[in-house]
């Protein structure tokens, strides 16, 4: 009875329609409600031999509001009526979506079932919480990756950024920190994924036991601009939600520069023009209003406060760090990992440059003796990253610098300890442990 009663409030008390007045493109021109309808609404239009298209509005030119689709306009005509939705996009999530994979619009799409609703409404395009409700980042989280709990070391309610290249293993860290990272809930948002990675990601590197601590938002790549823009808003929003039930969430984001891309396409069809590298002036309003909505949260009811720890991945167009969405996103979040070709092809993973690495919780989250061992570890490979083509070249003599010697000595070891496979989790003192064992040898 309660789920019916859910059912009856959500329905809108009235229906509104309009009509299609033109397409072009992607972009469809209606008339109808406009005093109703406004940016973020949705609605469908009825097509020929075809199920209903689902649309948002993107914007209004003169009396005429423009529409994009969720899917193909294949069977859309001129004067085709349009039903208004909602006037604007929100979902119920309830503690029953942990273990469930959900498409953009909060659909199951895992074939286990109706997934239940929650009895408070989220909305997906709800602000960050204001900056003087905010708490204190929390303590220390262990991430089981030696490279980030060591020298990356992040807070509960921290952001950080992974920026790498195609093909340099970033999807393969993100699955590595949601089965090892010491968090209540883990909310995945794979943005833009290849298709036949999803059920790897699920099965293999997630787990059943990583599973039933998630939930999974999916929108491939195939998938249209819109749905890969509101897959990112959706991962947001269940985020939010365990948040606000005062737990530690930790949300992973596959990736940002896949949600500025998608941003981008609708923006063009609207109508912006195109700035940097052909992006329109709202991926770069867009991006702070998607980052900033993780973090801490405010004090719950219940006197509990839940942070939100982010990692978003970059991809980096050309191994170019310093491109418009990675530039923009790195002065936005509380640190960045960065991921290098040059280490993948040397056969260590994950391929994180610890030197151009940075967390910026950092030294305050560290003990001075943890802190110690990192600067003794950095200054080495430092060291030998500065002599490292004369060494390789045979051009540097031995006991012509004490500190390049002694960098030389712990090449190999830090190097080893760099390294971790995907099923070899470790925790923070283990690992601060072997790096006193390798520096002291």
């Amino acid at each position: 009875m309660r789920a019916l009663i859910d059912d009856i409030k959500r329905l809108e008390p009235l229906t509104l329609t309009g009509r299609v007045l033109s397409v072009s493109g992607m972009l469809i021109e209606a008339s109808g409600p406009t005093s109703v309808w406004a940016v973020g609404s949705r609605v469908k239009i009825e097509r020929l031999y075809q199920d209903d298209l689902m649309c948002e509005v993107v914007g209004f030119r003169d009396r005429a509001a423009l529409l994009l689709p969720y899917g193909g306009v294949d069977g859309v005509r001129p004067g085709a009526m349009i039903e208004t939705l909602s006037a604007q996009n929100a979902i119920f999530p309830c503690q029953q979506w942990l273990g469930r994979v959900v498409n953009a619009f909060g659909e199951p799409i895992d074939g286990a079932g109706r997934l239940p609703f929650g009895h408070e409404a989220r909305v997906l395009l709800s602000p960050p919480p204001p900056a003087h409700a905010r708490g204190r980042l929390g303590g220390r989280l262990d991430m089981g990756v030696r490279a980030i709990d060591v020298f990356t070391t992040c807070c509960q309610g921290q952001r950080l950024g992974v920026f790498a290249g195609s093909g340099v293993g970033k999807s393969v860290l993100l699955s590595m920190l949601a089965s090892g990272a010491d968090c209540d809930v883990v909310v995945v948002g794979l943005i833009g994924e290849r298709g036949r990675e999803v059920n790897e990601f699920l099965e293999e590197t997630l787990g059943p036991d990583g599973l039933a601590r998630s939930v999974v938002v999916v929108a491939t790549s195939d998938e249209p601009a819109l749905a890969r823009r509101q897959a990112a808003y959706l991962t947001l929003t269940v985020a939010e939600y365990f948040r606000d039930q005062g737990l530690e969430v930790l949300c992973l984001m596959d990736s940002v520069t896949r949600f500025a891309m998608a941003q981008r396409e609708i923006g063009l069809a609207a109508g912006e023009p195109p700035t940097t590298k052909g992006y329109t002036p709202t991926v770069f309003a867009e991006l702070p209003k998607l980052l900033e909505r993780a973090g801490p949260g405010p004090m719950t009811a219940a006197g509990r406060r839940g942070n939100i720890t982010a990692l978003f991945t970059v991809l980096v167009d050309g191994d170019d760090h310093n491109e418009p969405v990675a530039d923009a996103v790195r002065g936005i979040l509380d640190g960045h990992i960065v991921m290098e070709r040059a280490i993948a092809e040397r056969g260590r993973y994950p391929a994180i440059n610890v030197l151009k690495s940075i967390s910026r919780t950092m030294p305050d989250c560290q003990e001075p003796d943890e802190y110690a061992l990192v600067k003794e570890a950095r200054r080495a490979m430092s060291a030998y990253m500065d002599m490292e083509e004369l060494i390789r070249l045979g051009a540097y003599r031995k006991g012509s610098d004490p500190n390049v010697d002694r960098a030389i000595q712990l090449h190999e070891p830090l190097e080893a300890f760099l390294a971790q496979n995907i099923g070899e989790l470790d925790t923070r003192e283990g690992a601060f442990g072997k790096l006193s064992e390798i520096l002291s040898g």
